[in-house]
């Protein structure tokens, strides 16, 4: 049976439930009548018919484009017609905000399973369910606890063996940048040149002081705001080794093993000190044991801590841990005991000149006119570091069409990059300053996050 006879012959059952049709009918003439819509869609969604349910959700988004059930219906619909992918990105969103509704984690497990990430999709299910254990999938915990099938084998040519647990697959490398590759953060790279650089540049004097090298610190701030590259910029900066940390690296479903990632990789700086080792996400491994409903998951946070302190006081000099986060405030405060990622350092949005700076490092090397990039600046306030890379992009993709027309390279100009800005968004800045300002204005009795005070109380 082709395709569309089969769309037709689902729409004429869609046609026979009276019920239905007479929902579709109240949504046709009320079209802004969001609780009628989702209420359609969900019925729609429980009878089976996917893509209508698909189809209406959509509708919905557009008249509450956050709306969490609303979300969580379209990716239900997505992952039951094995679009896991299409359901993912229905989800980054919410699952990017700190506290996300526990069962869009797990409707991201099920969609990460269906990709075959069984690592990822674990860590999203039993995270989910420590939170709200009413939201718990026996059928998905079974598939997640039952040991993956093998993958094209046959007598001939058996499955390879799965790498042994408590081996990293974090690697080593080294990075090519350096703090002249980021613009503005001054401040920001300061605390880190003290803190972190200097001790090892300059080690007879920090020991005069007993001061050895190594320590930790947590950088915080919204999304795309530049941790990372941070990071990668001061190993440069010292000429050590670089080992970026995922939370695929560590994380495994099989109890135990989550523990024994982590030991190898701070091994495995040891090994390359001096060492910049890397965590992204760090919220997700070291979390507030007390929010922790599982046991196998606060001995995660606690092998985390015996990591930092080292099994003697020298274990880890020489290694350098940065640790990233858009949400401080989940992080264990054990994590900010002296001696551990005791420096919490604000990342901040950038300001115009530090924008103007950024767009300067993203363009060289291409084809310029005469560049105002203090014009750019002036009309992308709130973009931070990765929005502004997408208007570059984005202005670089309208040039190359350009050019290839004209058959010769065409200059990037001030105007290409103003119009690519009319049609790019920033992202969550807004939305994580006002989460930041609940924790600065309601839950700051110990002045951890004094630091943020200015910039909750200026324009944002």
């Amino acid at each position: 049976m082709r395709p569309t006879e089969i769309c037709d012959r689902r729409e004429r059952h869609v046609l026979d439930d009276a019920g239905l049709q007479a929902l579709r009918e109240a949504a046709r003439l009320s079209p802004d009548n969001l609780p009628l819509r989702q209420h359609l869609a969900g019925q729609l969604l429980a009878k089976g018919y996917l893509a209508e349910a698909e189809a209406e959700y959509r509708a919905a988004l557009v008249l509450a484009p956050k709306n969490a059930d609303i979300t969580a219906g379209l990716a239900e619909a997505f992952v039951r017609q094995s679009a896991h992918g299409a359901a993912l990105a229905a989800l980054e969103p919410l699952l990017a905000s700190p506290g996300y509704p526990p069962r869009l984690g797990v409707l991201a497990a099920r969609a990460l399973f269906g990709e075959g990430d069984t690592a990822r999709a674990g860590y999203r299910y039993h995270e989910a369910v420590s939170r709200d254990p009413s939201v718990a999938d026996a059928d998905l915990a079974a598939r997640l606890s039952a040991p993956p099938a093998p993958l094209y084998a046959t007598p001939e040519t058996p499955p390879a063996a799965a790498a042994p647990a408590g081996e990293t697959s974090a690697e080593v490398e080294r990075s090519g940048l350096t703090f002249a590759d980021v613009a503005g953060m001054d401040t920001v790279k300061e605390a880190l040149r003290v803190k972190l650089l200097l001790p090892i540049q300059q080690p007879e004097l920090f020991a005069a002081y007993g001061k050895r090298a190594g320590g930790g610190v947590l950088l915080y701030g919204p999304p795309g705001a530049g941790k990372t590259h941070l990071a990668r910029a001061a190993a440069g900066e010292l000429g050590a080794s670089f080992v970026s940390v995922g939370l695929a690296d560590i994380l495994d479903m099989y109890i135990g093993s989550s523990e024994r990632n982590l030991r190898a990789t701070f091994e495995l700086a040891r090994r390359n000190r001096p060492c910049v080792l890397f965590f992204d996400e760090v919220d997700a491994l070291a979390a507030r044991r007390s929010d922790m409903r599982q046991a196998h998951t606060r001995q995660i946070v606690n092998q985390f801590l015996a990591e930092l302190d080292g099994v003697d006081q020298n274990a880890n000099e020489g290694v350098l841990v940065l640790a990233a986060t858009n949400a401080p405030w989940y992080v264990d405060v054990a994590f900010r005991r002296p001696g551990r990622l005791d420096q919490p350092v604000f990342v901040p949005p950038p300001d115009a000149a530090a924008r103007a700076a950024i767009l300067r490092i993203l363009c060289r090397n291409k084809p310029l006119a005469e560049m105002d990039f203090d014009a750019v600046a002036r009309v992308t306030d709130h973009f931070v570091g990765a929005d502004l890379k997408g208007l570059v992009d984005r202005a670089v993709e309208a040039k190359l069409q350009q050019s290839i027309s004209a058959g010769r390279p065409i200059p990037l100009s001030t105007p290409d990059l103003l119009a690519a800005a009319k049609s790019v968004r920033p992202t969550a800045v807004r939305e994580w300053m006002a989460t930041a300002r609940n924790y600065v204005m309601h839950a700051n009795d110990s002045g951890a996050w004094d630091e943020l005070m200015p910039w909750v109380k200026g324009k944002w």
